[in-house]
């Protein structure tokens, strides 16, 4: 794989064109905005220990050894590649986070900070707005739930913090991972997206919530309705941003924010930023730390073959990779709902147990497909972009491009739903002879080797 991929390299740098060369915050604290991202650092910290949360410090000091009272998951074995490995060496007790919050945290199986982790905890603990981007699987959701957690006054029985997904799958997929980090805590958290019962909804936003997740248009349509009363919520964040502020989304997520306090955080995390985000960090975002690990653009653990196939080869060929790999759970890319249920069928017929799921399916049917594949009851999944986004199933070691994207982007999201973590996985795309130059074209925008695939492949390279 190609090391000299475009992208920005670095750790976190100030906003584009301002002087000086610091970093500058814009919380709500004056004192935030005229400090440097170091005496920040330094002021955060000092705050804490003489005087923030002292109680849940003492409490961790009078008990050196209340990690091995915690019901830790069995440790993942699993080799790791640097993108996740090389960090500076922090713990999370570093943060000074509430003794609660980091049982939840060693509890989920999370022994040290991520590279994203370590960059973008502390500093939106501060209050600044965060504009992060990193690579798919490298911990960007802990790197927001945890600071969110951390601010959340559980004893406000208000929104307080709201983060917003573009796809109801990521919604419940994030919201589990809050409630899991935050399990000793009393944080409510609650998840709203379309295509529920909105009557359900708007019963349940009758009880506390402190933690809100979901998609923009259901939120909308609550705070529109004066059910979901966001006066209050001092934090916003958007995961997967470039696609919140894709033409589909943008409009209900400008129209979200009017309804939140001016002096509100903002943090944007996603993999990819096209320069459409510019506009709208200039408008809303105030003075952001700009975060960019993207010294390379694909995965350091994916390995990426093609295999040359005519149309009417690709399900013959599918099934020799399916004979041939060392397959935990693989997802399978078309690219229209049509070719997907086709192609499971297909595979279903040939005698290997397969799902499938697009955006035309009933949303219970949705839930119920991907809460299953999740848990392992099925070893093949078939699909359509819709589940390129965020993402996060840790068997799965293998994904294969049935019909090869269009774009770049949809390329990077589609392999990186293996390899998640820093382990190791492995793209099989399946090109036609008009698939060629897109082919070529995507290698050379992502700064990446697609290899012809060979007659054998090393199972070390995706399954160690």
């Amino acid at each position: 794989m190609n090391n000299n991929a475009p992208g920005g390299g670095g750790r976190f740098s100030p906003e584009i064109g301002r002087s000086g060369g610091q970093n500058h915050h814009g919380d709500a604290s004056p004192s935030f905005r005229q400090q440097s991202g170091y005496e920040q650092h330094q002021f955060w910290f000092r705050r804490k220990t003489l005087g923030g949360n002292s109680s849940a410090s003492n409490e961790q000091s009078s008990s050196q050894d209340w990690k091995s009272q915690l019901r830790l998951p069995q440790a993942d074995t699993r080799y790791k590649t640097e993108d996740v490995t090389a960090t500076k060496g922090n713990e999370f007790e570093d943060y000074f986070l509430k003794h609660d919050l980091l049982m939840g945290i060693y509890e989920k199986g999370f022994e040290k900070p991520s590279r994203i982790q370590e960059e973008s905890i502390p500093i939106a603990l501060t209050g600044s707005d965060i504009l992060a981007r990193a690579k798919s699987g490298t911990g960007k959701t802990a790197a927001f739930c945890i600071p969110a957690l951390e601010k959340i006054d559980q004893d406000n029985n208000v929104i307080q913090a709201v983060i917003l997904v573009p796809t109801r799958e990521l919604a419940l997929q994030t919201s589990q991972v809050c409630k899991e980090l935050g399990k000793h805590l009393n944080i409510q958290v609650m998840v709203t997206t379309g295509g529920t019962s909105l009557k359900d909804d708007i019963m349940r936003l009758h009880q506390p919530v402190h933690l809100l997740v979901g998609t923009p248009g259901r939120i909308l349509d609550l705070a529109k309705k004066g059910i979901c009363k966001l006066e209050d919520c001092a934090m916003l964040v958007m995961d997967e941003a470039d696609k919140l502020l894709s033409s589909d989304f943008q409009p209900s997520v400008e129209q979200l924010i009017d309804f939140m306090p001016a002096n509100r955080q903002i943090l944007m995390f996603s993999a990819t930023f096209p320069v459409t985000i510019k506009e709208f960090k200039d408008k809303y975002l105030r003075r952001p730390c700009v975060i960019n690990l993207m010294d390379e653009l694909t995965l350091k653990g994916i390995t990426q073959f093609y295999a040359f196939v005519e149309e009417r080869q690709k399900v013959h060929c599918l099934n020799t990779l399916f004979s041939k790999l060392q397959i935990n759970q693989s997802i399978i890319f078309c690219n229209s709902f049509k070719r997907v249920e086709l192609l499971a069928k297909k595979i279903t017929e040939l005698g290997y147990s397969c799902f499938y799921i697009h955006a035309r399916m009933l949303q219970d049917h949705r839930n119920r497909v991907f809460h299953d594949f999740r848990n392992g009851a099925c070893r093949n999944l078939v699909c359509t972009d819709l589940f390129t986004r965020g993402i996060d199933i840790q068997a799965v070691n293998v994904v294969i491009n049935f019909d090869f994207p269009k774009n770049s982007e949809t390329y990077l999201h589609r392999v990186g739903r293996s390899g998640r973590f820093g382990h190791l996985g492995l793209a099989v795309n399946l090109i036609t002879y008009e698939d060629r130059f897109n082919m070529y074209s995507i290698e050379q925008e992502l700064g990446t080797e697609i290899k012809q695939i060979p007659s054998s492949i090393d199972q070390n390279i995706y399954c160690r």
